[in-house]
């Protein structure tokens, strides 16, 4: 069913002439009429009573008509939903995140959420070697990890620098060290993430050039749960730096600088090359690349 017969039929019914109706829409007569002919006999009903001066509605013109103002009524919520959307005014941003990538995030989404209020804002949960996939999928519009993906149809752009940080318990050996070397550590227990990343790979490596034994007796799924392990002198870890700042500060860990490993982390937002992206991600986008001064 044509939304363009519905708009002609309606118009015919609120004039309760074909000829004013044709004048209103700016059409000529004949038009007019042939459009509700075919509604008619597209809904196998007739829907005006023309015997008379005046067209009427039939009963199943009057049933028509009910639902013919509520498509006018959706053509213009659609139009002002559409608007909303090009202001930013309305919409959904998703992004997919990791459990540590997403704390890069906050101050971002916190100036959005400032600038485009309208906006709903979902991160989701995902694993960051899965991002790039789920992005190319269509299953994500943005995402955030720490490595710069290789596929020619993404492309990222640099949100944060951070480091590894070799964090220990305020009460552990090493806590009054500002610098240790890394054949110093081939006697801890180290608590690791059980997550597989570059990170994790360019310790295991360096470790290994350095025939330094790497005693990973406990591994945990979530940051937290290492965070609290070398709070309470179980282990040693290495987390990004972000992840541990608030402990560093408030003295409930401790951060050593381990000579020989010394790895900085980039955080990146992906994102589709070529792919358009909608309204609210354009400008998260734009709101990411501009200068922290502005």
């Amino acid at each position: 069913m044509e939304l363009y017969g519905l708009k002609v039929f309606a118009t015919v019914a609120a004039e309760r002439s074909f000829s004013r109706a044709a004048e209103k829409l700016y059409r000529g007569q004949p038009a007019i009429s042939l459009a509700v002919q075919r509604l008619e006999s597209e809904i196998g009903e007739k829907l005006f009573d023309r015997g008379g001066r005046e067209v009427l509605l039939t009963d199943a013109g009057r049933l028509v008509l009910e639902y013919a103002r509520r498509f006018e009524n959706l053509g213009t919520e659609l139009e002002t939903r559409l608007t909303e959307l090009r202001d930013k005014s309305a919409g959904r941003l998703v992004i997919g995140a990791n459990e540590s990538t997403t704390l890069y995030l906050l101050p971002h989404i916190a100036s959005y959420r400032k600038a485009y209020p309208g906006v709903k804002v979902r991160v989701q949960r995902s694993l960051s070697s899965k991002i790039p996939a789920e992005i190319l999928d269509g299953d994500l519009e943005m995402g955030v990890i720490s490595y710069r993906p290789r596929d020619e149809r993404l492309t990222s752009s640099v949100i944060y620098t951070d480091h590894l940080a070799f964090i220990v318990s305020p009460r552990h050996r090493l806590a009054g060290r500002k610098t240790v070397s890394i054949t110093d550590l081939g006697a801890e227990i180290f608590i690791a993430h059980n997550v597989v990343s570059p990170y994790r790979d360019v310790v295991l490596r360096t470790f290994e050039r350095h025939r330094v034994p790497l005693h990973m007796d406990v591994e945990m799924p979530t940051v937290e749960t290492i965070r609290k392990l070398v709070q309470r002198n179980e282990g040693v870890a290495f987390l990004p730096r972000m992840c541990v700042e608030q402990e560093i500060e408030q003295k409930r860990l401790h951060e050593v600088h381990v000579k020989e490993l010394t790895v900085d982390r980039q955080i990146r937002l992906v994102y589709p090359a070529r792919r358009a992206l909608s309204h609210a991600a354009q400008a998260f986008l734009e709101l990411i690349k501009r200068p922290a001064s502005e």
